[in-house]
C-alpha cells in the first residue's frame, strides 16, 4: 500500500500508510469471510456433499487456497516481510493458472451433465463463468505488472478478488427468488467491495482512485460481453459443441431447467 508522502496518482489529501494498510487488510478479511460464509452455508444446509466428484474437490481446494494466499499476501504487503510477499506472489501467479483450469473443468462438466443450478440458464452459465474468470485473471495480471505502483497494485488485486466473491454471494442470496436475474444479482452483489473502496477513497483521499473505476469498468464490460454472447448464435454454437453427446444436450440452453426432484443438493440432476 502507499508508503510515500505522494502516491503515483498524485491525489490529495492522501491517507497515511497505516490507514491504507488497515483498510486493505479489512477489505481482504471481509472478502475472505464472504467466501467462507457462502460455501459453509451450503454445507450446513445440506446443499453440498463431500461425495462430489474429485474435480469438484480439486476446484474447492484451489479456490480456498487462493483465499488463504490472498490473505497472506495482503498481510505480508502491509506488515512484511516484503521479500516474502514478492516470492509468494510468483507462487500465486502459477496457482491462478491451476485455479482457472480446475474451474473450467467443473463448468464444462456441469453443462455437459445437465447439472447447472435450475435458477441459471445453462447457456448463460457456460459463457458467463469463464468470462468472469478471464476478467479476474486480467485484473490480477495487471496488478502484477503494476507491482511497483503500490496504489494501483493493491486496488487491482482487491478488485480482482471481488470478482471471485460472486459465487459466494450466489450461495448467500435467495437466488431462486431472484429468477430470472439470479446470475446478475450474484455478480452485482460483488460490486459492494469496489464501491466501498470508492467511498473510502473519496472520504480519505478526496478523490476516487482510478483503479476502482477500472475494476468497475472491467465488471461492466465482461457482463455486457457475456450477456451479448450468451443470447447470440455464437453462444448457441458454443453450448451445442460443449454438450454434444452428453445429457446436457437435452437441456435447452436458454431455458431454466426444472427444479431437481428431492433435496436441493449441488450437482443433483434436473429432470430431463
Amino acid at each position: 500500500m502507499a508508503t510515500a508522502p505522494l502516491d503515483d496518482a498524485g491525489f490529495a489529501p492522501l491517507e497515511t500508510a497505516p490507514q491504507s494498510e488497515r483498510f486493505a487488510m479489512k477489505m481482504a478479511i471481509a472478502m475472505a469471510l464472504t467466501v467462507v460464509a457462502g460455501f459453509s452455508l451450503q454445507l450446513f444446509m445440506g446443499r453440498s456433499t463431500f461425495g462430489s466428484p474429485l474435480r469438484v474437490h480439486v476446484h474447492a481446494v484451489l479456490f480456498m487456497g487462493w483465499v488463504v494466499i490472498f490473505l497472506l499476501q495482503t498481510y505480508f504487503a502491509t506488515r512484511g516481510p516484503l521479500a516474502l510477499h514478492r516470492k509468494l506472489g510468483w507462487v500465486a501467479a502459477g496457482w491462478m493458472v491451476l485455479m482457472i483450469g480446475a474451474a473450467l473443468t467443473v463448468i464444462v462438466a456441469m453443462a455437459r451433465n445437465g447439472t447447472v443450478p435450475f435458477f441459471f440458464r445453462p447457456q448463460q452459465f457456460l459463457i458467463a463463468d469463464p468470462m468472469d474468470l478471464l476478467a479476474f485473471a486480467g485484473m490480477t495480471v495487471a496488478a502484477i505488472v503494476m507491482r511497483n505502483r503500490t496504489d494501483w497494485h493493491a486496488r487491482l488485486h482487491l478488485g480482482a478478488m471481488a470478482l471471485l466473491t460472486g459465487p459466494a454471494f450466489g450461495r448467500l442470496l435467495p437466488l431462486p427468488l431472484l429468477t430470472p436475474y439470479a446470475f446478475e444479482a450474484a455478480g452485482f452483489a460483488s460490486l459492494v467491495f469496489p464501491i466501498a473502496g470508492m467511498i473510502r477513497d473519496r472520504r480519505v483521499r478526496g478523490s476516487v482512485h482510478p483503479a476502482w473505476l477500472v475494476a468497475v469498468g472491467v465488471f461492466a464490460a465482461q457482463t455486457a460481453a457475456y450477456e451479448a454472447i450468451a443470447y447470440s448464435p455464437l453462444g448457441e454454437a458454443i453450448y451445442a459443441r460443449v454438450t454434444a453427446g452428453a445429457p446436457g444436450a437435452r437441456v435447452p440452453g436458454l431455458e431454466f431447467p426444472a427444479p431437481p426432484i428431492g433435496p436441493l443438493v449441488t450437482g443433483r440432476k434436473s429432470p430431463i
